[in-house]
């Protein structure tokens, strides 16, 4: 199984955040976390807000943890409230739905991970972790 090494994650958040800059968003924290949840980089932009990495985390944890993105757990969230308030208590409440949680998958589509990114609007959090698991030669599922 593939997996996301310390220098492909580095890649990944460096260039999402110099799309987040090219874009003039608000400033974001980028976490990418490997197929099983656990941390393999991080970094908050100068002025964002502390709170950011925790949000970050939690949606690139929920990804990880449901094999769904962001934009598919906020989806899945207004169908069927009870299903992710479950899952967030199963998961001891690291779970937050909506877009910017974008799995990270290998050339297989299998998942290898996520860029959890937070900051800005939700879609636009999303749109930058894309941004960077492509320009590091993987596949985004947003």
């Amino acid at each position: 199984m593939a997996t996301i090494s310390l220098r492909r994650a580095r890649t990944m958040i460096r260039k999402a955040l110099e799309h987040g800059r090219a874009e003039e968003l608000k400033p974001l924290c980028a976490v990418v976390l490997d197929a099983g949840g656990n941390l393999i980089a991080a970094e908050r932009e100068d002025g964002a807000s502390p709170g950011r990495f925790d949000i970050a985390r939690a949606k690139a944890y929920g990804a990880v943890m449901l094999d769904m993105p962001g934009s598919a757990q906020m989806a899945r969230a207004e169908a069927q409230a009870y299903f992710i308030a479950c899952a967030n208590g199963a998961l001891g409440g690291g779970l937050v739905p909506v877009p910017g949680g974008v799995l990270v998958k290998d050339n297989k589509g299998i998942t290898i991970g996520a860029l959890g990114i937070s900051g800005d609007a939700s879609d636009n959090d999303a749109a930058a972790a894309k941004a960077g698991i492509e320009a590091s030669g993987l596949a985004a599922e947003v």
